[in-house]
């Protein structure tokens, strides 16, 4: 019932929250995110099936594990997408449904592994040989966290707006309009039944080293431990 109301009982991520930056036309956070290990999958719109189901059936979410032990996974936020038709991201972490226009445009969906699962070597291999394991690096990036619905469309805007406070901002690599659209990732939060203006939905760019030290110095540093 509370995940109706949009209560997050799922575990996230751990990260630093380095820069919260409030007092701008697009509020948004600099947060710094350590080794992740992720569940993933590929699809385009005209492929049968979704990409959710599969990667629910392997952590056992539906039915038995799909994984070699069929061991049982806890379901973590946010879910993410990424476009892959040009080998660039979009990208999102929890029940999520991303809408596109071309069905030949390949896309990939993962799902962020609990924090035990802190080695390759500790997670089971998938049995659906359309699902495969992944280690995402370190990143620092900036997030915008927004409610409501959301659409390919709305997504869009809302990274082409963080990019453009970004560059207000003093930060200039890699974020124009083009170079953020192939670039941007979405995360959701919340399954597809949540209310939508109690919904959490963000969208993440991630940011160079030059332009991180230019934001800190600009705005100074808040950093703090999360999760």
């Amino acid at each position: 019932m509370g995940m109706i109301f949009g209560k997050i009982d799922v575990a996230e991520p751990a990260f630093k929250t380095l820069l919260s930056r409030a007092e701008c036309s697009v509020p948004y956070d600099i947060r710094s995110y350590g080794k992740r290990f992720a569940i993933e999958t590929e699809w385009t719109s005209s492929t049968t099936g979704t990409p959710f189901f599969a990667l629910a059936k392997y952590i056992g979410v539906i039915g038995e594990p799909q994984n070699e032990g069929s061991t049982s996974i806890a379901m973590t936020a946010p879910v993410v997408m990424e476009n892959v038709g040009k080998g660039q991201k979009i990208a999102m972490t929890a029940p999520v449904v991303m809408e596109g226009s071309d069905a030949t445009e390949k896309k990939r969906m993962q799902f962020i592994l609990p924090a035990e699962f802190d080695d390759m070597a500790k997670i089971p291999k998938p049995t659906n040989p359309n699902v495969t394991v992944k280690e995402i690096d370190p990143a620092v990036g900036a997030v915008h966290k927004f409610s409501g619905s959301f659409t390919e469309k709305i997504m869009v805007q809302k990274a082409k707006e963080l990019a453009s406070q970004l560059r207000e901002d003093g930060a200039e690599e890699n974020l124009s309009d083009e170079e953020v659209i192939e670039k941007f990732q979405f995360w959701g939060y919340n399954p597809p039944y949540t209310i939508p203006f109690l919904r959490r939905n963000e969208v993440w760019i991630e940011l160079s080293k030059k332009d991180l030290e230019k934001l800190l110095k600009q705005f100074g540093s808040s950093a703090k431990e999360d999760l």
